[in-house]
């Protein structure tokens, strides 16, 4: 069975309309998750934590969009040769 691994991540960003975080270091990694409805529910609780701080964003990271296990190598190993 293909794992669907999700990272959920955020902080404060530099302007709130753009992606662009103020220090990566203070990223808040929040965890892995093994699929979209759990990540989902650990975004939306810090997403809600944080709903005060305009600059303050979390995302969902589809990790598994980063490596097609049909192909022999993927376009993100590639990147490596």
């Amino acid at each position: 069975m293909t794992q669907r691994l999700h990272l959920v991540f955020g902080g404060e960003l530099v302007d709130p309309t753009k992606n662009a975080f103020k220090d990566v270091k203070d990223i808040h990694i929040v965890g892995m998750f093994p699929d979209y409805a759990s990540a989902y529910t650990a975004w939306k609780a810090e997403a809600q934590r944080t709903v005060d701080n305009a600059h303050t964003r979390y995302f969902i990271a589809h990790l598994h969009r980063l490596r097609d296990e049909e192909m022999a190598a993927s376009s993100t190993e590639e990147l490596g040769n």
